[in-house]
């Protein structure tokens, strides 16, 4: 009985063990021979056979899942389970049964050298298999009752492995150590060569955006907080103002990488997934462009791959995963790829340069290439656009170019102004996005009111300066463009009705006409003033910190970094990064409710939707004496005085708006625009209300 019972522990019952699907393995019950007490130790064996014999099942069924998808075609595979990490587990599961599989051996030996040994020796020598195989089989239990895949079984390896018995805590490090290797390996195509070997997708890095709960959570993140209108996506905004959350926000990212969170260990902090995934992302880009060794400068990794691998290699071999060591290394790979990128865009691709061109044509730096072009286009962008407006408006932004001598062949052909004659969503065409991308659609999309409205730029960026310029980033750009660019198509329109003004002037004026003219004066003093906060107070302060930040380094992630806040600046600066709350009624409500910091970035809304409404009143009141050639009749008059209303309520509101904030010695930004905007006390004077 002795030989059938070894036979059974070994995974081969026979007719005094026999075994059961849903009870395991067992003692017959119809041995008279058998002493109760005997039977319970027996039966206390049998559970090792059991275990053991489901080991062996798991095994042979995930590690032979192609031959057996051949040989049982009519039975397909119930778990769904696969992937190579599920076979490394697999193969750190089957070393760990070694030692029991050997104890069986041994105990046949001493059994054969002596006869008289009883089943409690076979107990006693087993015994330490008691506590492993219950706690081995909830490992493997839990991976196939949740489908648990890919990195996931790392991470339920280790979480089970933290326990406070030592001979579960070492096999199960010893499994975690065979499913590492599989990870290391991944780690070093990936990293090295830029290789995304991963056809089961269980790798932490995926190709494709990332899949942002943006859409789930959409409902939630719009619903009012009750404070002054603001909305749970705004707060999120106010209190944390990273420009990367805010790619999905206005164009589709373009990233052809991103994390697979779900899949990343906790014991690896996503700060060093995201090293990984930038250090991939960069070794990929070197590895599929056909650029000349030359100009690239040999190998992103200069030619120290080997190094790498053997590094890499050697952690491999740990038993215990380290984390102080394991991130060591991957800031050693990153920083040799930053650095290399760094010397490629900055001193190769000349980025000081590309950034200039950013800012003379996306922040119209060039002022008076954009002031000609104002001039030219303006009888083509004032009317509904049509499918030729496009090229009319690039024939005339070529025009200006050459006006202002600005005759640079290798330049012009990768600046391209687009109009979108179709429209875009309502909710687009309104002001700044206001939140994650909106779901797509079949609605019918609105015709923009003017070709202004439908305005935007395109740069041709080179490689590699497009890891640096990315479609979101310059869709960002373009919001910026296209509000500096009303800003000073109003200013010029403003300087036109002055113009007018002084060939009027020897004419006999009118009551009206005084009227007219001291709301021209007060709406270009307000409109000067903003234009230059815009220009020198936000614009050049910050180009020149970013040129000084991107000087100061020799990393790219730093300069990255740096054009993100460069760029969150520049969007927060000009009131137009969160969403504009649309009613006095509302504001009122964020005064009486919002203190402290979360009162000073509510503002920037409310200050940016005063200042478009002002600057649609200047637009009106321009077109309404452009036309008007003789004195206002009694219509135009009527027009006059909604616009001289319309301007004193919109004056007096930004004016509390940032005479509050100063009150309260916070928002810099909102201070900087009401010093400029009052320097010499005319505002105040005016009791904070302009067009009297």
């Amino acid at each position: 009985m002795i030989h059938e019972l070894l036979l059974a522990l070994s995974g081969y019952p026979g007719t005094i063990f026999t075994w059961n699907k849903r009870t395991g393995l067992q003692v017959s019950q119809d041995l008279p021979f058998l002493h109760p007490s005997e039977t319970s130790v027996l039966n206390r064996l049998s559970k090792l056979g059991s275990d053991y014999i489901r080991f062996t099942e798991f095994i042979e069924q995930h590690t032979g899942h192609v031959h057996q998808q051949e040989h049982h075609t009519n039975q397909p595979n119930q778990t769904g389970l696969h992937g190579i990490y599920l076979r490394a587990f697999c193969t750190g599961l089957d070393s760990v049964l070694q030692p029991y599989r050997q104890a069986l051996l041994d105990l046949e030996q001493e059994f054969l050298g002596d006869p008289h040994l009883t089943i409690s020796h076979v107990n006693y020598k087993l015994d330490q298999f008691q506590l492993l195989f219950p706690s081995v089989m909830v490992v493997v239990e839990t991976i196939k009752s949740q489908k648990i895949h890919g990195c996931q079984i790392l991470e339920t390896v280790y979480k089970h492995s933290c326990g406070g018995l030592p001979p579960v805590r070492m096999a199960l490090e010893k499994i975690l150590a065979v499913c590492h290797g599989v990870m290391y390996k991944q780690l070093a195509a990936w990293m090295l060569h830029g290789l995304l070997l991963d056809q089961s997708e269980e790798f932490f890095v995926k190709q494709g955006p990332s899949a942002g709960g943006a859409a789930a959570n959409q409902e939630e993140e719009e619903e009012d907080l009750g404070l002054g209108g603001l909305s749970g996506k705004q707060l999120r905004e106010l209190q944390d103002l990273r420009l990367i959350e805010e790619e999905n926000m206005l164009a589709p990212s373009l990233q052809q990488f991103s994390l697979r969170t779900e899949m990343l260990p906790s014991y690896i902090p996503i700060r060093v997934a995201e090293k990984i995934l930038f250090v991939g992302e960069s070794v990929q880009m070197f590895e599929n462009h056909n650029h000349s060794p030359s100009r690239a400068g040999g190998s992103i990794l200069k030619h120290q791959e080997d190094m790498f691998a053997a590094e890499l290699h050697r952690l491999k071999q740990q038993p215990l995963f380290s984390l102080v060591d394991f991130e060591n290394l991957i800031d050693r790979i990153r920083s040799t790829v930053a650095e290399h990128l760094w010397t490629l865009m900055v001193e190769e691709s000349d980025l000081l340069e590309q950034l200039k061109i950013i800012k003379d044509f996306y922040l119209l730096g060039r002022g008076e290439l954009y002031q000609v072009f104002i001039d030219l286009a303006q009888h083509m962008l004032k009317t509904p656009p049509t499918a030729v407006t496009e090229h009319d408006v690039n024939v005339a932004f070529q025009q200006a170019a050459h006006k202002v001598l600005l005759d640079d062949d290798n330049l012009l052909p990768l600046l391209h102004l687009t109009v979108d004659y179709q429209g875009k969503d309502s909710k687009e065409a309104t002001g700044p996005r206001d939140g994650a991308t909106p779901p797509q659609d079949t609605s019918p999309r609105e015709i923009p009111p003017t070709g202004w409205a439908a305005l935007g730029l395109i740069y041709k960026v080179q490689w590699p300066l497009h890891i640096l310029f990315t479609p979101a980033i310059l869709e960002k750009y373009n919001v910026v463009f296209r509000y500096l660019l009303s800003v000073r198509r109003v200013q010029s329109q403003l300087q036109h009705c002055w113009a007018l003004q002084m060939q009027r002037k020897h004419l006999k004026s009118s009551q009206t006409d005084a009227v007219k003219w001291r709301l021209r004066n007060h709406m270009a003093f307000l409109i000067d003033n903003l234009q230059y906060y815009l220009q020198v107070d936000v614009l050049e302060s910050q180009f020149s910190q970013l040129l000084q930040q991107i000087n100061s380094t020799r990393d790219f992630e730093s300069i990255r970094l740096a054009h993100d806040h460069f760029l969150s600046n520049l969007l927060a600066q000009s009131f137009i990064l969160l969403k504009p709350v649309r009613t006095a009624q509302t504001l009122s409500a964020a005064l009486f409710h919002l203190s402290g910091c979360l009162f000073n970035k509510c503002f920037c809304p409310q200050v940016f939707h005063c200042l478009n409404e002002i600057l649609e009143l200047c637009h009106n009141f321009c077109s309404l004496v452009s036309q008007s050639v003789v004195p206002l009749d009694e219509r135009g008059t009527a027009q006059l005085d909604i616009l001289v209303k319309g301007f004193r309520r919109q004056s007096s509101l930004l004016f509390k708006i940032l005479s509050s904030v100063r009150n309260h010695q916070i928002n810099s930004d909102l201070a900087q625009l009401l010093l400029r905007l009052d320097y010499n006390k005319y505002y105040t004077q005016a009791g904070g209300t302009l067009g009297r």
